[in-house]
């Protein structure tokens, strides 16, 4: 009996603690409601954060970016762009009369832009190229005279056309230059080996010649007509040997270089088509 009631002392503790809990939680709440202004915390909470912020830049107040700024104090004028399309097709294979601006040789690196102007004006039913367009080529290759009498060379690669203020690409290669017929856009210096090599054999033909003279003329003598043959034969060796060698000598020699002035004649082709206004 004893257990019984102390069990429902405790459970009648129990729960009117936690009621009373209940109830001031709720009061509690009550408060906070009735206290609770959402707009002055706003307003309080914006007022506070704003005043901490630092003034904008004034460049950002007129709304205007340093860039512009800077452009419009230097008078700063775009680059010209290169067009890439247009309504007027330049079919490929269409030719081109130029000389060159400058002086183009082999001495000049991979990469160095070399300028053309067109001579004659060229007319199609669908456009017309007035004298005077510039062109603009790349050296996409260049090498001085090597050993085997090879000459130098330049490879020359068409890049774009200046027509009316705008900037055309192209792809166009070198068929003449110096008004000398190129092939497969090669341009090279002069390939030496076969002057080279007889101007080796110089030394081989002087001597069979001074022999053969002195044979003619021991063989006029009685006296000395027994002694005539080996002059000849000396003279026969000497030439002989020296035309075994002379190919060999001229191996080791270089060719000529490529210098062309300004204002040599050139020829330039498409290699594909290209599209103007």
């Amino acid at each position: 009996m004893l257990r019984i009631v102390i069990f429902t002392l405790f459970v009648i503790i129990f729960t009117s603690e936690h009621a009373l809990a209940f109830d001031l939680d709720m009061t509690v709440d009550d408060d906070i409601r009735k206290n609770y202004n959402s707009s002055k915390l706003i307003n309080d909470t914006n007022t506070e954060e704003l005043d901490t912020l630092p003034d904008l830049p004034d460049l950002l107040k007129n709304g205007k970016t340093p860039n512009i700024e800077k452009a419009k104090s230097e008078k700063y004028t775009a680059p010209t762009k290169l067009v890439t399309s247009g309504n007027t097709k330049i079919s490929r294979g269409t030719s081109f009369n130029v000389t060159n601006n400058a002086q183009i040789s082999d001495w000049q690196k991979k990469g160095t832009m070399v300028n053309f102007t067109l001579r004659k004006q060229v007319v199609n039913r669908h456009f017309a190229i007035p004298a005077g367009t510039t062109f603009t080529g790349e050296i996409l290759e260049s090498h001085q005279p090597q050993i085997t009498c090879n000459g130098g060379l330049v490879v020359i690669r068409i890049r774009n056309m200046k027509y009316k203020g705008q900037t055309y690409p192209l792809n166009a290669y070198v068929t003449r230059a110096k008004d000398k017929k190129v092939f497969f856009n090669d341009i090279k210096g002069e390939r030496k080996y076969l002057k080279t090599m007889w101007k080796k054999g110089n030394w081989g033909r002087s001597i069979f010649n001074r022999m053969l003279t002195l044979t003619i003329n021991l063989g006029g003598e009685s006296s000395t007509v027994l002694f005539s043959p080996f002059p000849f034969l000396y003279g026969t060796l000497c030439l002989g040997l020296n035309t075994l060698t002379s190919p060999i000598c001229a191996f080791f020699n270089k060719g000529g270089h490529v210098n062309i002035p300004a204002g040599s004649n050139f020829r330039i082709k498409l290699l594909s088509d290209t599209y103007i206004d």
